[in-house]
């Protein structure tokens, strides 16, 4: 760095988040480097996309070097859908917004009362059984209202009335809440 600074080389870092909606964080990144290199031609950039822990996590993990892995898990509304987590070594990066995410949802739908993590904590599992012990997992873009109720069920974890029942999938469903089992909760998260 210091040679640069003496022979009067430029240097840029584009650490870009996504534009939601219109562009990933590699694209704002991609875009951002075309554009200063279109008005300083010999410019060294090096671009990092980033994330906030929400939509787009994964993806800049894998910018970073991860490996990206894919499972069929449980959307929000308990259809199968196809979400990605990132691997490194016994390092995963897990985003909520894959399973759970409100990107799930149909165009205009909204059920906070019966979206579900259940999905994310599926992904969890993956992760774990890919050989993951360190978990970095963002919480952002969540469709749900189930404070991780669902996600801790996939887990193994048991949600009960006062009957003993199971309580209904979602955040509508812990009105009836009446005692939470984590004796079946995975081992493996103790780690």
């Amino acid at each position: 760095m210091a040679d640069a600074a003496q022979d009067g080389a430029r240097r840029v870092l584009i650490a870009a988040d996504k534009f939601k909606g219109s562009l990933t964080a590699v694209q704002v990144a991609e875009r951002v480097t075309a554009g200063l290199r279109r008005v300083v031609p010999d410019l060294e950039v090096e671009a990092m996309p980033v994330a906030d822990g929400g939509d787009g996590t994964v993806a800049a993990a894998v910018a970073a070097g991860f490996e990206r892995r894919e499972v069929k898990v449980a959307g929000p509304l308990g259809d199968e859908v196809t979400a990605a987590y990132a691997l490194r070594g016994d390092t995963a990066v897990v985003e909520m917004a894959e399973a759970s995410g409100l990107q799930r949802l149909p165009e205009g739908v909204f059920a906070p009362l019966t979206a579900s993590t259940y999905g994310s904590g599926e992904l969890l599992r993956a992760a774990l059984d890919a050989g993951a012990r360190t978990i970095v997992f963002g919480v952002g873009g969540s469709a749900t209202t189930d404070g991780g109720a669902g996600m801790l069920a996939a887990l193994g974890a048991r949600f009960l009335d006062d009957g003993g029942e199971p309580v209904a999938p979602g955040g509508g469903g812990l009105a009836a809440l009446a005692s939470a089992d984590l004796s079946g909760l995975d081992p493996r998260l103790a780690e």
